[in-house]
């Protein structure tokens, strides 16, 4: 089984069917093949922009993602510590955990942000 990171945007097009997702991006998190991965940045993220009034967000958020089937990368202590390394490619610390989580883990991600590449993350979009 092939374990994907699945990042916050490509989660809320997948949760809302949102045409934006690729079908290449819909069809590796729908394999079965495959376990697609929700870190709980994705969900921290989410809410904050949920509470300033940026995006929208269903109450039962995490429990739609498990319903869904996405199971959950926590965040770790070598997650958290895995960002003093990286370049400043990137300054949205959401993004930046994540891309530490994806190497840290040697995870692909599911995600349509080209600025990921330079940190030789693998990009599945």
């Amino acid at each position: 089984m092939s374990r994907l990171l699945v990042d916050t945007h490509a989660l809320l097009w997948w949760l809302t069917d949102d045409p934006g997702l690729p079908t290449t991006a819909r069809d590796a998190i729908s394999d079965p093949g495959n376990e697609p991965l929700v870190s709980t940045v994705s969900v921290w993220e989410i809410a904050i922009k949920r509470s300033l009034g940026k995006i929208d967000a269903p109450d039962d958020l995490p429990e739609r993602i498990s319903e869904d089937g996405f199971s959950w990368l926590p965040i770790n202590a070598r997650h958290a510590w895995h960002v003093r390394g990286l370049p400043m490619h990137h300054r949205d610390p959401f993004d930046r955990l994540l891309v530490a989580q994806a190497l840290a883990e040697r995870l692909p991600v599911i995600s349509g942000d080209a600025v990921l590449d330079a940190y030789g993350v693998e990009v599945r979009w």
